[in-house]
């Protein structure tokens, strides 16, 4: 049951790795892979748990760099 004062995940500053998973079709265990990677752009660190930026991800996954996932 969705609470409803959530903000649907493009309005969402971080989201959570299922999250970034879900909005950008991207394993969970692929974007962990990612996050784990040294200077990771888009890793918000927040404790043990990681969170992924989403404009910075946005941004990332749409350049016209040539990214191996």
């Amino acid at each position: 049951m969705k609470n409803e004062n959530e903000l649907p995940i493009n309005q969402k500053l971080n989201l959570t790795v299922k999250e970034a998973a879900e909005y950008s079709n991207i394993g969970v265990n692929r974007l962990t892979y990612l996050l784990s990677l040294p200077n990771c752009p888009f890793l918000l660190s927040v404790g043990n748990k990681k969170l992924v930026k989403r404009k910075v991800f946005e941004e990332y996954i749409n350049s016209d760099e040539l990214h191996y996932i």
